[in-house]
């Protein structure tokens, strides 16, 4: 009896798991391996021992052939790498496939560095010398800071090394002699360096310069005024150039700081331009201190000609603002504040409120500008009362600023030299492949100081003949 109630019910289980086992084999194969597990757990429930014994009998029958047929089917890493294309394999259906050809991947043509090689005029002198170091440990000592570091002016070792031999034989090619060679070798044989006021971080960003730059630099220091001048007088200089980064940040952007430079520098050191105020009513010398000649290398203090006034009518000497470049590449290398005309009319400006202050500018050459362009722009300076112009060669800082697009040759400079004095009628002008607007400028001010008076003698000698 317990063998036929086994039979009826493994028929009768049979009879009700029919659809289910066909509707299971249309179901996926993880489904399928469930379903299967499941109704031989049922079927071993609810029969015989011998009946669960047939049951996993077939199970593990069922499992075996499942296993197989998923490792023929499951593809490979290969086939993941490739996309599944079995069109790329030996034969799609196998785990052994042969191991495709490495990609060679094409080097990209190398892309254009755009910087032309130096020519061989372009070599400074090393900073080597005792003066150079003897400048650099006292600027450190002060905390001081000089554009010709912090700009990277390959003119360091000349101008704070001094230059008397270089100077001596200019002296000879200008027919100086006796007491006007005196007075320029005593002059000349002193360094020239350039202080940075107002901290070392600039608030613009120029494509020439390497300065740094931040839209909120540090304070200013209020005791600067007084360790410029200490550092100044302590050097024994001549000629001092005060330049200063632009400090859009403050009210006055730092006019009143530079004023205050300038005026505590002329305190020091005695007073006006030249060598005349050291000497008393009886001929005598005051003391041994030598009248520096100040000179400012401004910013333009975004056009505010009351900003102006101010640093025109401190007392300095030589009021400097540079132009830079023509008129047509100046949105591309200057700062978007800066402006063209906006430096023409500070230059003009200071001449109107201080006549007698020389006005000095400088132009750099090789950022694609043309000679019609630069004789242009010559025309508009002088049309402002500019005396003085400097042109020298555009150096790329880095390869994060404009690149070099001409090495202007040494006979160039001397050609832009004569016409800007003969044709144009500057009072002066320093052109050179390493000239910069304060490029040993206490040279070349106090060697126009003594072609001045050399041809003030020549004319009243020239006037006293004809009177006769």
């Amino acid at each position: 009896n317990s063998s036929t109630m086994a039979t009826q019910i493994h028929h009768y289980g049979r009879a009700f798991l029919a659809p289910l086992l066909q509707s299971s084999c249309r179901q996926p194969r993880q489904q399928r391996l469930i379903s299967s597990t499941t109704t031989a757990t049922a079927a071993a429930a609810s029969s015989s021992p011998a009946a669960a014994m047939e049951v996993k009998v077939q199970k593990f029958s069922r499992l075996q052939s499942l296993k197989s047929e998923l490792q023929q089917e499951d593809a490979s890493l290969h086939d993941f790498v490739g996309g599944g294309d079995d069109s790329n394999n030996i034969n799609s259906t196998s785990t052994n496939y042969l191991p495709q050809q490495p990609i060679k991947r094409k080097k990209a043509p190398p892309r254009s560095a755009k910087i032309l090689p130096k020519p061989s005029w372009l070599k400074a002198v090393p900073a080597t010398s005792a003066k150079y170091h003897e400048l650099r440990s006292t600027v450190r000592s002060l905390g001081l800071a000089t554009v010709c570091e912090e700009a990277k002016c390959p003119n360091i070792g000349d101008c704070w090394g001094g230059a008397s031999s270089t100077t001596t034989a200019d002296s000879n090619n200008n027919s100086i002699n006796g007491e006007e060679l005196d007075e320029f070798e005593q002059h000349y044989g002193t360094a020239t360096a350039t202080i940075m006021i107002m901290g070392d971080t600039c608030t613009r960003g120029c494509s020439f310069c390497a300065v740094k730059t931040s839209r909120k630099p540090p304070p200013l220091d209020a005791e600067e005024p007084n360790k410029v001048a200490e550092a100044v007088t302590s050097w024994g200089l001549d000629y001092v150039v005060l330049t200063s980064v632009d400090r859009d940040d403050l009210v006055d952007q730092g006019a009143g700081h530079f004023r205050k430079v300038v005026q505590r520098l002329k305190e020091l050191s005695g007073g006006g331009a030249g060598g005349s105020d050291n000497d008393n009513d009886n001929g005598e010398k005051k003391d041994k201190k030598k009248a520096i000649i100040v000179e400012a290398l401004t910013p333009d203090f975004c056009g505010d000609l009351d900003l102006v006034t101010q640093v025109a009518t401190s007392g300095l000497d030589v009021y400097a603002h540079n132009i830079e470049t023509v008129e047509r590449l100046t949105p591309r290398v200057r700062d978007r504040r800066a402006g063209y005309q906006q430096s023409l009319n500070v230059l003009g400006h200071v001449k109107q409120v201080n006549p007698n202050v020389l006005t000095k500018t400088s132009i750099m050459l090789g950022l694609g500008e043309t000679d019609e362009e630069i004789r242009t722009t010559m025309q508009q300076l002088r049309e402002n009362d500019v005396d003085v112009v400097t042109f020298g060669q555009y150096l790329q800082p880095s390869r994060r600023h404009l690149p070099v697009k001409e090495y202007v040759t040494p006979e160039k400079f001397e050609e832009w030299r004569v016409e800007a004095e003969e044709r144009f009628g500057f009072k002066y002008c320093a052109s050179g492949p390493l000239v910069r607007s304060s490029y040993k400028a206490g040279e070349f001010f106090l060697k126009n100081m003594v072609r001045e008076k050399k041809r003030e003698r020549e004319e009243a000698a020239a006037s006293a003949a004809a009177a006769v």
